[in-house]
């Protein structure tokens, strides 16, 4: 049986090595694993690269795939997946916020039970900024009433899955890919492992709030039509407003004689109305990018540098 560890990395230089060194301290306990340590470098402007080269120069179990720029976290996830050939495939990030000694449980709850997935949950948000946290819980909260499946409120993509699951990923051919949708969607039987939340040990998180708030907006896209039904609605509401509104002038004028009321009130409906349709055309407009990105096919991202054989999903 074999084990690939998955690491996406940003300018995490400061913390590479003191991951692999807790990394090695758990496969002490996994000898009866054959073992790959997958690092993808997301195009890092430090020295993340130098020292996973290092790395992967005293120990031959260690792997690289480095892009030629930025290409984003969604994208190092998947590149981790199509180089991974285990039989089980971990994911956790470098920052040491998903500590790898909590990798032992979620490996056992495959191999002894009859679990697809182990992932993990956090049951508090400590260190985290309370505008940050109230609108994570709410973005949690709207997306279970919007989507087609149920995300767990905290759920990670610290995660250990059996090949299966990683191939039915793989699958799903989109270029806008929110996993935390993406691993619900897909289905299988999953093991909850609730943690608390950890800090980073170094440097500062790469997840700006404007950065956070475009990858809620593209989970929403990806999974969701409701925006589309609620633009439907205001503009339905709209129209209806504006009919009676018409009507009412109508009538008080042929009935009563009175004057049509003057400038004021018509530039007033007439901003609203032109609120509702930039709102409604804003929403759409979003779709159509969405489908104006996927019909380009360009690739997920590049790869500059590897030691690994990426693309090439081996069945077991």
């Amino acid at each position: 049986m074999k084990i690939s560890l998955i690491i996406p990395c940003y300018n995490e230089e400061e913390s590479i090595d003191l991951l692999y060194k807790e990394i090695c301290l758990v496969l002490e306990e996994l000898k009866r694993f054959d073992i790959e340590i997958i690092f993808v470098d997301d195009g890092s402007k430090d020295n993340t690269l130098d020292r996973i080269l290092k790395i992967s120069e005293e120990d031959n179990k260690v792997k690289y795939v480095s892009f030629s720029r930025n290409f984003g976290k969604e994208a190092a996830v998947y590149a981790g997946f199509y180089s991974a050939s285990g039989d089980y495939i971990g994911l956790l990030d470098a920052d040491l916020q998903h500590p790898p000694k909590a990798l032992i449980p979620m490996i056992e709850a495959l191999e002894f039970d009859d679990y697809d997935i182990a992932a993990a949950r956090r049951i508090n948000r400590k260190g985290e900024k309370k505008g940050y946290s109230f609108c994570a819980k709410s973005f949690y909260k709207l997306i279970n009433r919007t989507f087609q499946v149920k995300i767990e409120d905290g759920a990670q993509d610290f995660r250990v899955m059996k090949r299966k699951v990683v191939e039915a990923i793989l699958n799903m051919p989109e270029y806008h890919r929110f996993s935390k949708g993406i691993f619900s969607w897909v289905g299988f039987k999953t093991k909850w492992f609730e943690h608390e939340n950890v800090e980073r040990v170094n440097g500062t998180t790469k997840w700006s709030f404007r950065k956070s708030c475009g990858y809620a907006i593209d989970g929403i896209v990806s999974f969701s039509t409701m925006p589309l039904r609620i633009a439907l609605c205001i503009g339905t509401i709209a129209s209806l407003l504006g009919f009676l509104y018409v009507s009412y002038i109508i009538l008080r004028t042929l009935i009563y004689g009175a004057d049509i009321p003057g400038f004021p009130t018509l530039v007033s409906f007439i901003l609203i109305m032109n609120g509702f349709i930039l709102l409604s055309l804003g929403i759409v407009g979003e779709y159509i990018a969405k489908i104006f990105t996927e019909i380009k096919h360009r690739p997920l991202y590049i790869i500059d540098k590897t030691n690994v054989e990426v693309g090439e999903i081996k069945s077991k």
